[in-house]
Formats: C-alpha cells, sequence, structure tokens
C-alpha cells in the first residue's frame, strides 16, 4: 500500500466532513429533496484527486488521476443503483429493512466489480 501524506488525510476528513454538514444544512432550510442532491456530491472524490497532488508528480499524477477517475464513474453508477434500491426497498420494506438490503447490494456489486476488475 502506498503512502499518504497527513496533509492529504486531513484535507479528505475536511471536504467529507464539510459536504456532510452542508448536505445536512441545506436539507433542513430547502427540504430532503434539495439535501439529498447535495448530499450525492462527490466530496471524497474531489478530495481524493486535489490531495494527489501531495502524494505524485507529473506523468505519475496524470495517471493517477485518470485511473481516479475511471473508478469515481463505476463508484458513482454502483452508488446511483444503491439510492434507487433505497427508494425501491423502503418503500416496499420499511426504512430499517430497507436501508440494509441496498447497502449489502451496494456492497455486494462493489465486492463482485472488484473480483472482475482482478483486484481480489
Amino acid at each position: 500500500m502506498e503512502s499518504l501524506s497527513i496533509s492529504g488525510i486531513v484535507i479528505r476528513f475536511l471536504l467529507g466532513g464539510g459536504a456532510v454538514v452542508a448536505s445536512t444544512i441545506i436539507s433542513r432550510k430547502l427540504g430532503p429533496k434539495m439535501g439529498g442532491i447535495f448530499a450525492a456530491f462527490p466530496a471524497v472524490f474531489l478530495a481524493a484527486l486535489l490531495t494527489l497532488r501531495l502524494d505524485a508528480k507529473g506523468s505519475e499524477l496524470v495517471e493517477k488521476s485518470i485511473v481516479l477517475s475511471q473508478g469515481a464513474v463505476v463508484g458513482m453508477f454502483i452508488n446511483i443503483m444503491c439510492a434507487i434500491g433505497v427508494v425501491y426497498f423502503c418503500t416496499k420494506q420499511g426504512w430499517k429493512r430497507g436501508l440494509t438490503q441496498s447497502i449489502a447490494g451496494w456492497f455486494l456489486i462493489s465486492i463482485i466489480f472488484a473480483v472482475i476488475s482482478g483486484y481480489f
């Protein structure tokens, strides 16, 4: 595993936590639909992309940025499927069971993708 800089970890923490706080405030002020839209902000992706510069330079930075972006596209697609699952399962089976099934589905799809891609 590659080493991470402390400043990179702090930036990731602040951006991720800031996105959660912002979506909560927006949800309370403008309603849950708007809060949900802002909750989907890819804070982790943005933080990872910004902090790559701390850990890589030159052509390595470009290569890692491309790989990170390709993974983000797949991850965002899986998250969309999870959100659709939450709406469907929570409506049919209640929020506890629906959320549990949706997160389990997200995890299963993510593991299957990782295995197919050769990460495991």
